[in-house]
């Protein structure tokens, strides 16, 4: 399908997705795409983030020629550290997952069903990592899940489905869906959109998408 619309820029998408965080927000940001959020942080507000491997009040991402390769998170990219920041050991930072003490946790994802279920693990195609790791801790024991990711798949097929395909990730944990060209709600009523890209119409959106999205 060829849209005319505008595409928000992984920087953009970042951007947009920190700007819903409120001040005081213990966050957890996903591998890939979402570890762009922390280099998006409103000036003036206060969020924490929280690695899987054992790190607290994690900064933005180091300049060029400034990384230290001692000092990474989950995905094994090079961090800084705010002031007050803390080490600790992998299964206090599973237990701080598990037991609810994240305010929102920031993924990706293969598929988001309608009912906010999530797979953001494997496709079923061959060579794909073996297991789920941390995500399903985090999708389940955080607060709020949020997914970050485009739209459609590079065959031009929605991501957002009726009913997910892949294997599940967690059940009916997905709140908020940022992706390239909308941000969407899912509601015990079916999805409603929050904003969409200039360019996008109502109607245009919901035919990418292919099911029913309230205004």
């Amino acid at each position: 399908m060829t849209m005319s619309c505008q595409h928000r820029t992984k920087d953009q998408l970042a951007a947009r997705v920190a700007q819903d965080m409120p001040d005081g927000a213990y966050v957890n940001l996903g591998i890939g795409m979402p570890t762009l959020v922390a280099n998006h942080i409103p000036a003036g507000r206060e969020i924490i983030l929280q690695s899987e491997n054992g790190i607290l009040g994690m900064g933005p991402a180091p300049a060029a020629g400034e990384e230290d390769y001692d000092l990474i998170n989950a995905g094994k990219q090079p961090v800084t550290l705010l002031a007050g920041a803390a080490f600790f050991h992998h299964a206090d930072s599973f237990a701080m997952m598990r037991g609810g003490h994240l305010d929102i946790c920031v993924l990706g994802a293969f598929q988001v069903s309608a009912k906010g279920d999530l797979a953001n693990w494997h496709t079923g195609e061959p060579g794909a990592i073996p297991a789920v790791g941390g995500a399903m801790d985090l999708a389940s024991g955080a607060r709020q899940t949020w997914v970050m990711m485009d739209l459609l798949t590079k065959q031009g097929e929605s991501k957002l489905v009726r009913e997910c395909s892949y294997p599940l990730t967690a059940l009916a944990c997905v709140k908020r869906i940022y992706t390239d060209v909308a941000t969407l709600e899912v509601t015990p009523t079916g999805l409603r959109c929050v904003d969409r890209v200039d360019g996008l119409s109502h109607a245009q959106l919901e035919q990418m998408v292919g099911l029913p999205i309230a205004a």
